[in-house]
């Protein structure tokens, strides 16, 4: 299952989170704990250089795109593998919505968007979609044509 998704600017503010199977109590832990393990190795890393780290019985998978941080955290059949293709999958569609790697306010003007393609790939904690054309069609915002 994936845990969590979570969005960061470069001074550790939470832009976007989802969060399934975690306990609310347990959220703010994973927050901070999250926020201070990008601040301690994102620091010149490249655009989508990809970081992993386990913490007790789940894998995370981070990386940076701009001036945001991308954070996915996984457990049992997402392992850090799986966690890779969630994250390229997520890099991409973000990239297609903003056209370029984001500034924060790029970000958070294509928010919206960002968030449908978001729900598109992680599902109540399950890899829905990966193809980026399959991404971009679900997010159109027009009724479908074929079922």
């Amino acid at each position: 299952m994936i845990l969590a998704v979570l969005f960061a600017n470069v001074e550790g503010n939470i832009l976007i989170e989802r969060f399934s199977g975690v306990p609310a109590e347990e959220r703010l832990h994973w927050r901070s704990f999250l926020v201070k393990l990008g601040a301690d190795n994102l620091k010149g890393v490249r655009n989508e250089e990809l970081l992993v780290a386990s913490h007790k019985s789940v894998y995370i998978v981070y990386t940076v795109l701009g001036d945001v941080s991308i954070f996915i955290v996984g457990k049992d059949e997402y392992d850090e593998l799986a966690l890779t293709e969630v994250i390229f999958a997520i890099t991409s569609a973000l990239k297609d919505v903003c056209g370029k790697p984001p500034t924060e306010r790029l970000f958070l003007d294509k928010y919206g968007k960002i968030c449908l393609c978001l729900d598109e790939i992680v599902w109540k904690g399950l890899l829905e979609n990966t193809d980026k054309e399959r991404v971009r069609r679900l997010t159109r915002l027009k009724p479908p044509t074929e079922f």
